[in-house]
């Protein structure tokens, strides 16, 4: 009963965020020449992001009143965007698949390991055949991070019991090799030999471009 005023709570949040009046940091996002100047405030970064505690910690509010000012140059604008939204609000607006897991890479960067959570177990929950067509981005961006455990198991999983799913994939012709003799190798491959030489010679003219197809 008590959680019918969170609504109204995120809603009045998210409307300080928006506001021009009473910030006391500013965040300049992005890598020149794509870069945007954010407006903040420290004590909700604080309470929500352990990377923004520590950063504080070093940048501390100067005694000349002027701002607070750092840098996150890893960080797109837009994808920053949506994880002040988060840390707001508790909101989560995408544009599409591409922005999801760059949120999920910049909100592990931020250390915002309940949102990683979240976003790893929807991904798996919500869109799993999108996660199987792009399985090598999947896998890359996976492995690159602890963090993304979830994602992990679920390539583990996916190379194990449906290989098949792998050699589908839109990306199949960018795996590892070593993925591929895995795949080559695997018990619970069920396809035809011919499909399976195609995808390999794809895989491999891929990898060799300067290599001459074959008709």
């Amino acid at each position: 009963m008590d959680d019918k005023f969170l609504p109204k709570l995120s809603q009045n949040l998210l409307e300080i965020l928006d506001d021009d009046e009473y910030y006391d940091i500013t965040i300049e996002v992005g890598n020149d020449p794509y870069t945007k100047i954010f407006r903040a405030h420290m004590i909700i970064l604080n309470y929500r992001s352990p990377y923004f505690r520590k950063l504080l910690l070093i940048n501390k509010k100067k005694s000349d009143g002027s701002l607070v000012h750092i840098k996150l140059p890893n960080i797109l604008p837009e994808i920053f965007q949506i994880i002040l939204r988060y840390i707001y609000g508790g909101r989560l607006s995408f544009g599409g698949y591409d922005d999801i897991i760059k949120t999920l890479v910049a909100a592990s960067e931020l250390n915002l390991q309940e949102l990683v959570s979240h976003m790893q177990s929807s991904m798996i929950r919500n869109h799993i055949t999108w996660l199987e067509q792009n399985f090598n981005l999947i896998y890359q961006t996976s492995f690159k991070n602890d963090s993304f455990s979830e994602l992990q198991k679920f390539c583990t999983e996916l190379i194990s019991k449906k290989p098949d799913k792998i050699f589908k994939s839109i990306d199949f012709s960018s795996i590892p090799e070593k993925i591929l003799v895995t795949l080559l190798q695997n018990d619970n491959l069920q396809m035809d030999e011919v499909q399976v030489w195609q995808h390999v010679l794809k895989w491999g003219l891929n990898q060799n471009p300067e290599l001459p197809s074959v008709p």
